[in-house]
């Protein structure tokens, strides 16, 4: 295991009297983030939810934003641009943008567990443009070329 990466995290004035994002199990990859509102979410409204936090992730890492299974599997409740991105030069409040996928109206509470938060290296690419690429077995196959459902064939 490595070491933590430091985080520095302000507390806004609406975020006052809630934890921290925090680790729920020692094997866990995600922080759990607590939402500094009370919304409610009518089917396939989507709503950026606060946080009550502002921080300053170091550069060279992200935090990725990451819907929470049991909210996804039991009441359509996901993150539409999964993984979400909070890039290291950011300093505003950190929302979570939510959308009901399901059925029914979803009611979150302030102080309710509304995502994850994974932080994650950053390696920044460079172009180099070529006239032609090399070749592999694959090719340009794709959309279900590897195999899959017959009817993506």
């Amino acid at each position: 295991m490595t070491d933590p990466v430091p985080v520095r995290i302000k507390r806004l004035p609406h975020g006052h009297g809630l934890d921290l994002p925090a680790y729920a199990t020692s094997g866990a990859a995600g922080m759990d983030v607590l939402s500094a509102e009370s919304v409610t979410l009518r089917p396939g409204q989507r709503h950026a939810v606060a946080t009550g936090l502002a921080m300053a992730i170091p550069q060279g890492f992200e935090i990725q934003v990451r819907a929470r299974s049991g909210l996804a599997l039991k009441h359509g409740i996901s993150v539409p641009n999964t993984p979400g991105t909070i890039d290291s030069d950011y300093r505003g409040e950190l929302k979570i943008i939510l959308i009901n996928h399901g059925s029914d109206e979803f009611t979150i509470a302030r102080g309710d567990r509304v995502a994850q938060l994974v932080i994650a290296p950053v390696v920044q690419a460079s172009w180099d443009e070529v006239e032609e690429l090399d070749d592999t077995a694959r090719g340009e196959g794709g959309f279900g070329s590897t195999g899959g459902h017959a009817q993506l064939v």
